[in-house]
């Protein structure tokens, strides 16, 4: 019988993460079966058991290792001294940028699979994402108050910037792209000049 290669620096568990995350966003999660997921990572369904209940308790830690991922990153940036309000928010944009670069399917699935997890985790989730979306519009707030950032709807403003970054998809879907590097740089200069309160 065939075992699950590991990566050199992580776990059998998180081969069979990885591969779930790539056949979640490709057939999404309820289409997704255990013996699909068997399959692709190479062995019979009975050893992913093994290494995990069901994919349910994948589709669990997909979704809270992204949004964790999310808070701790902005918690840092905002406890950041004497970073103005632009400055912040460049830096969100530029690791949100950077996480649909580089870990794809991953935030992909925790952004457009999570309604699929089930209560305790499901409110939770909700929780967190609500959480993350006001703790950006808060510093919004804060550089308008400041003169930083023009008077607009802060909610609207993170609405906007979340989906623009969402569609990064697009990007990998295409033949012909530019590096990624130019795209979070484009990005990031389209975005903060729309917030940007010209002096």
């Amino acid at each position: 019988m065939a075992k699950i290669k590991r990566n050199r620096n992580g776990t059998r568990k998180d081969v069979i993460i990885a591969k779930a995350a790539k056949l979640f966003r490709e057939k999404g999660f309820s289409a997704t079966s255990m013996r699909d997921l068997a399959e692709h990572v190479g062995v019979e369904a009975a050893s992913l058991y093994n290494h995990i209940s069901s994919k349910a308790e994948i589709l669990q830690e997909i979704c809270f290792k992204t949004a964790n991922n999310f808070m701790s990153q902005i918690e840092e940036v905002d406890a950041t001294p004497n970073k103005t309000a632009i400055e912040k928010i460049q830096a969100i944009l530029r690791f949100h940028i950077k996480q649909m670069l580089e870990n794809y399917e991953e935030v992909y699935v925790s952004d457009r699979e999570w309604k699929h997890l089930t209560d305790p985790y499901l409110s939770n989730m909700q929780t967190q994402r609500r959480a993350y979306r006001q703790r950006i519009a808060s510093i919004i707030e804060d550089g308008i108050r400041k003169g930083e950032i023009k008077p607009i709807d802060a909610p609207t403003a993170v609405l906007i910037m979340l989906h623009a970054v969402s569609g990064i998809e697009s990007w990998h879907r295409s033949k012909k792209k530019i590096a990624g590097e130019v795209l979070e740089d484009n990005m990031v200069q389209i975005l903060v000049d729309g917030l940007r309160k010209q002096s």
